[in-house]
C-alpha cells in the first residue's frame, strides 16, 4: 500500500506518527500547502524512510491527481478540513485510488426551514456519485476518523453482536480537558467546530426520516466513563447521524456534544458578529483592501490545537449510546473510547483529541491493505464488520470499553 496523506496538521501528524510503528504499508506520502509542516512531520520520524514529505495546494484537483500518480499511490487519506473534500475526492476518483477521509462533504441549511428540514446534507456530494465509484470497484471510505468512524463501528458491533432490535443510537462525547493558559482554546479546528456547532443539527427518525432543530437544542446531562464525569450535552449536527441509518436499522439517530455553557456562549458571540462567516470581507491593509474570510481570521487568532498538549490537561471521550432489546429484554449499554491527554503526549507526543482522531484512519488502512475490509462505492464504517476493526484498535495499545447502562 502507498498512502498519500493530505494535511500535515495535528491529525496528520498524529497519523503519521502512528503508522510508523506499523508495517503494513510500503510508503505515505506527507503533502501539506505549507511544505515546512510537511517535512517537519517527515523529520519527527528519525530517518524513516517509508515517508517524504511534498507541497500541495488541496484545493487544486489537477495537483493532487499529478501526485498520486507521481508516486504511485493507491491510496488518498484526507486529513485537511472539509471544504477540501470534494476536490481531494474527485483527485482520488480520477487517479483511481482508495480515498478514505474523516469528515465528510458540507451541508446548506434548508434557506426557508433551516430548523425543520434538510437543505443539502452532509455527504450529500460524495453520496451523489457513489454509482460510478462501485462501477469502477474502487472505494471511498468516508467519516472515518473517532466521530464519525468509530463511533459508527461501535454502531454496527451493537446491531450485529449486542441488541435484536435498537431503539436509538446515540453519539456522545465529553471530555474534562483543560488547558493552562488559555481561557478559551479549542482542542480541534476551530474552523470544523464552528461549521458543526452553528450549523442546523439533524437528527433522524425512522417514521420521519432526516429533519433539524435549532443549534445546541435538547440539552441532556450524561455521565461519561473513567472520570471524566456529568457533562452537559447539546444536538450538533454531525456525520454519524446521516451515516447509520444507511447500514444500521434503529428508530432514531443523534449527536450529542459536551460543549460547557462558555463554549457554547463564544460560538453563539461569533455567530452574532459575523464571524463565523467563511465568505470573504474587504479589510484594509498596508497594503491595501484585502479579501479576508471571518472564519479564518478567528483561526488565526487561536493557537494551534496541535500545540496545546503539554499545556493540557484530562482526558477525551467519544462512544455510542445504544438503546434497545435482546432476547425480548430492555437493554442499554455505552460503547466507548477514552484517551488521556498525559498518555498521548508521552507515547505519541500528540494531544489526546487529535491522537484519538488520528488512531483510527490507520487502523482502517491497515484492514484495507490485508483485505480484512474490501468494498467498491462510497461507504461508511457501518458498511463493514466491526470486530476485526474493534480487535486491531486494542492490538494498537488503545482499548475500548462498554458499560450496562
Amino acid at each position: 500500500m502507498r498512502v498519500l496523506l493530505v494535511g500535515a496538521g495535528g491529525v496528520g501528524t498524529a497519523i503519521t506518527r502512528i503508522a510508523a510503528r506499523r508495517p503494513f504499508f510500503e510508503a505515505m506520502v506527507v503533502a501539506d500547502y505549507d511544505l515546512a509542516r510537511a517535512e517537519a512531520a517527515v523529520a519527527a520520524l528519525g530517518g524513516d524512510a517509508r515517508f517524504l514529505a511534498e507541497r500541495v495546494d488541496a484545493s487544486d484537483e489537477a495537483a493532487v491527481t499529478a501526485l498520486l500518480e507521481r508516486h504511485a499511490c493507491d491510496v488518498l487519506l484526507n486529513a485537511t478540513d472539509p471544504r477540501f473534500v470534494m476536490p481531494l475526492f474527485q483527485a482520488a476518483r480520477t487517479a483511481g485510488a482508495t480515498y478514505v477521509d474523516m469528515a465528510m462533504s458540507l451541508s446548506h441549511p434548508h434557506p426557508e426551514r433551516p430548523y425543520e428540514e434538510c437543505g443539502v446534507k452532509l455527504g450529500d456530494a460524495q453520496f451523489e456519485q457513489a454509482a460510478d465509484w462501485e462501477k469502477a470497484g474502487k472505494l471511498a471510505l468516508v467519516g472515518m476518523g473517532v466521530e464519525p468512524g468509530l463511533s459508527d463501528v461501535f454502531a454496527r458491533y451493537a446491531a450485529d453482536e449486542l441488541f435484536d432490535e435498537i431503539e436509538e443510537l446515540g453519539v456522545r462525547d465529553g471530555a474534562n480537558l483543560t488547558v493552562d493558559g488559555y481561557d478559551f482554546a479549542p482542542s480541534f479546528s476551530i474552523w470544523t467546530t464552528i461549521e458543526e456547532c452553528l450549523n442546523p443539527p439533524v437528527v433522524y427518525e425512522d417514521a420521519r426520516g432526516w429533519f433539524t432543530t435549532e443549534p445546541f437544542s435538547e440539552p441532556e446531562v450524561f455521565d461519561f466513563p473513567e472520570g471524566i464525569g456529568p457533562v452537559e450535552c447539546v444536538n450538533v449536527e454531525h456525520e454519524e447521524v446521516l451515516l447509520m441509518p444507511r447500514w444500521v436499522d434503529a428508530n432514531r439517530v443523534t449527536f450529542k456534544y459536551g460543549l460547557g455553557e462558555e463554549f457554547i456562549s463564544t460560538l453563539k458571540t461569533l455567530h452574532l458578529l459575523g464571524l463565523d462567516r467563511t465568505e470573504p470581507v474587504t479589510v484594509p491593509s498596508a497594503d491595501g483592501p484585502v479579501r479576508v474570510s471571518p472564519r479564518d481570521v478567528v483561526a488565526a487568532c487561536l493557537p494551534d490545537p496541535a500545540t496545546l498538549g503539554d499545556r493540557m490537561h484530562g482526558k477525551t471521550c467519544a462512544g455510542t449510546w445504544v438503546r434497545g432489546a435482546k432476547d425480548g429484554k430492555p437493554r442499554e449499554v455505552y460503547l466507548y473510547h477514552v484517551v488521556d491527554n498525559q498518555w498521548s503526549m508521552k507515547e505519541y507526543g500528540s494531544q489526546a483529541v487529535v491522537w484519538q482522531t488520528a488512531v483510527n484512519p490507520v487502523v482502517a488502512l491497515e484492514l484495507l491493505a490485508g483485505g480484512a475490509w474490501s468494498g467498491a462505492g462510497v461507504l461508511g464504517p457501518e458498511a463493514f464488520p466491526a470486530r476485526p476493526f474493534l480487535d486491531l484498535l486494542t492490538e494498537y495499545g488503545s482499548p475500548w470499553g462498554m458499560r450496562e447502562q
